[in-house]
């Protein structure tokens, strides 16, 4: 072959390459986007939830998953069974924790997670997130005899949920006012307030509202104590599989539904307390994160 058909035979490989890598791309963007289509054919939406996550995930003493999360996917849930035209529609709760999580996704082992999960950059690089579902704050439990302040936890052991967003925050929070404590990670809320009770840790750091709901709980509240200084604020969102934009179109659409309608509200007063209300500042987000049709 002369060099001219050999340049030809060239630039037609180059052109067939790319054109194999952009129909690898569509197809697997296509197998990537099927959640919708996994879901109508099995008629089941995984929900992977935390057992120990009280206000927003839990596992109740008969075995039922319960939480403000909990409520508001199965609402997403049955809002989902319209959309699909799928009254048949079943939710099947798949037990994580805060390590694995987001393994459940990516591993193709839930469809959603329905847990209090902060949106951050990092992890949208791993999954997508609906709008937002909550907005916390990190904080710390302490024993009524314990230092309140900060800079009072020097020199002592501190805990954090292992695998948590909260573990990162306080080690950042604690360095930026060079407070030099030792973090202690806890696989379980439940081991942590033991360490707690002992003084085997002087604080416990982890989300305001679910700190609030152990405390209150707990069955000698009056020796726990929740500091008054939040560290950061954090939006929660629902998680799924990354780049599968019908299926985060459809639970968004869902959230929206229910936002506008008012339902957000039952389930917050069901999950916090009748005498609890949405801060204006979670109210002032349902309403930005309600996305009209």
């Amino acid at each position: 072959m002369d060099q001219t058909g050999t340049e030809i035979m060239s630039a037609i490989s180059k052109k067939l390459g790319i054109l194999t890598l952009a129909m690898g791309a569509v197809l697997g963007g296509d197998a990537l986007a099927a959640t919708l289509d996994d879901i109508r054919q099995s008629k089941t939406l995984r929900v992977a939830y935390r057992e120990d996550a009280a206000p927003f995930a839990y596992k109740t003493p008969a075995g039922q998953p319960a939480g403000f999360m909990i409520d508001l996917c199965h609402a997403v849930a049955k809002d989902l069974a319209q959309q699909l035209r799928m009254p048949d529609l079943k939710v099947v709760y798949v037990p994580v924790t805060t390590a694995n999580r987001l393994d459940a996704i990516t591993q193709n082992k839930a469809d959603l997670i329905c847990d209090s999960l902060t949106q951050t950059l990092e992890r949208r690089a791993i999954v997508d997130f609906s709008v937002p579902t909550f907005v916390d704050g990190t904080s710390f439990a302490i024993r009524n005899d314990g230092p309140q302040d900060l800079k009072l936890l020097a020199g002592k052991k501190v805990g954090v949920a292992a695998g948590a967003l909260t573990e990162e925050i306080t080690r950042k929070s604690l360095a930026g006012l060079h407070i030099n404590a030792e973090i202690v990670a806890f696989k379980t809320f439940e081991e942590a307030m033991v360490a707690l009770e002992k003084g085997q840790i002087a604080a416990y750091f982890a989300g305001r509202a679910m700190l609030a709901a152990m405390i209150k709980g707990h069955p000698d509240a009056a020796r726990i104590l929740l500091a008054g200084n939040s560290l950061t604020i954090e939006p929660f969102a629902l998680a799924m599989r990354r780049g599968d934009g019908d299926f985060r179109i459809a639970v968004d659409r869902a959230l929206s539904h229910i936002y506008r309608s008012g339902e957000i509200a039952t389930i917050f007063t069901k999950a916090f307390g009748e005498k609890e209300r949405p801060t204006p500042t979670l109210q002032a987000l349902y309403m930005i994160a309600t996305l009209p049709e």
